[in-house]
């Protein structure tokens, strides 16, 4: 299964790491990583396979919303089943 990480805000030095090190820390590994930075916003979008999540689906999203409210920065962490279907025409 996958998730989709969406990361927005202020650049500074060391979210990338942050983020990073928060999915290590619950067992998600990151797929694939798209970031860039205009003028001073920072916006990232990641791919992660959450298989070996080592706690509640929800739980983790609430962690990563958490970790952004701690950083200045907007985290949202959708399941891919359900970041399709929004997408569905």
């Amino acid at each position: 299964m996958k998730a989709v990480i969406t990361v927005t805000g202020k650049d500074n030095v060391g979210i990338i790491a942050k983020v990073s090190n928060e999915c290590a820390k619950f067992g998600v590994n990151i797929l694939d990583i798209s970031q860039s930075v205009l003028k001073e916003y920072f916006a990232m979008i990641m791919i992660v396979e959450i298989n070996d999540l080592n706690i509640d689906f929800g739980k983790f999203v609430d962690e990563m919303t958490e970790l952004g409210k701690q950083n200045n920065l907007q985290i949202h962490t959708m399941h891919e089943d359900i970041f399709n279907s929004m997408h569905k025409i």
